[in-house]
């Protein structure tokens, strides 16, 4: 390792480090201005593009759930990420063919938005012998340059995947339309959380309904205040990606 990598690396340390403390204190907040304890919100770190060493300190300072958009990305970062530590999620776009290359090796896939998807992470996982958790992600509004199944179609969806073996419905996922104005952008929050909430009456067979995955770097606290109890956060702890 080169000084000026060291370097680097050591500036890219401290700024997670103090933009770690500012997230928690955030979700603290908000947790508890929704009636919740701040034990209650899992901070999941959005890896993408972020140098392995740069994850595994997040790992070191408490962070217990970490995400991948890609497939490919994940793969290169696997063997070094401290994965006894944390909970690896995959929470990119999916493709039938890379299930494969997930299955056993993430505890849980919070992207699944179609039938086809979820028989395949079924048929895998029954290759493996083991359960694969899955979140289905909810097109909350209703972009077509988004994935997710239309709010509408939803129970039909969840009926269908149920019964797959091999599979665990643990919650849903979305990630809502860019609002400028919080109003707007907090009534699909409040959406998302009483589908949520509407399921998990229901008690379904093979649907636990735990996890409302929903608020990102930008919104996360509005989330939070309606219903949210794992946020995806990826810019604000690590810093703006660098894409390649």
């Amino acid at each position: 390792m080169t000084e000026k990598w060291s370097e680097y690396m050591q500036e890219r340390f401290r700024n997670v480090e103090e933009n770690l403390a500012e997230i928690r204190q955030k979700i603290a907040g908000a947790a508890r201005a929704s009636g919740r304890k701040p034990e209650d919100i899992i901070l999941l770190a959005a890896t993408k593009t972020v140098p392995v060493e740069v994850v595994n300190h997040a790992i070191e300072l408490g962070v217990t759930h970490v995400g991948e958009n890609r497939v490919q990305e994940l793969e290169e970062k696997y063997d070094r990420l401290e994965r006894e530590r944390c909970s690896v999620h995959f929470i990119g776009h999916l493709q039938t063919n890379k299930v494969k290359n997930l299955v056993g090796r993430v505890d849980m896939i919070e992207s699944v938005d179609s039938v086809r998807l979820a028989k395949e992470i079924s048929r895998i996982s029954m290759q493996h012998n083991v359960t694969t958790d899955i979140l289905l992600e909810v097109n909350i509004g209703r972009e077509e340059s988004k994935s997710g199944v239309l709010p509408e179609q939803l129970e039909d969806l969840l009926g269908e995947i149920a019964i797959l073996p091999g599979i665990s419905v643990c919650g849903l996922m979305a990630i809502p339309p860019i609002c400028d104005e919080k109003e707007r952008l907090r009534n699909y929050f409040s959406l998302m959380s009483q589908y949520f909430v509407d399921i998990k009456r229901k008690k379904s067979d093979n649907v636990a309904m735990e996890y409302l995955s929903m608020g990102m770097s930008g919104d996360y606290e509005d989330a939070i205040l309606c219903g949210a109890n794992l946020v995806r956060i990826g810019s604000s702890l690590f810093g703006q990606r660098n894409y390649r």
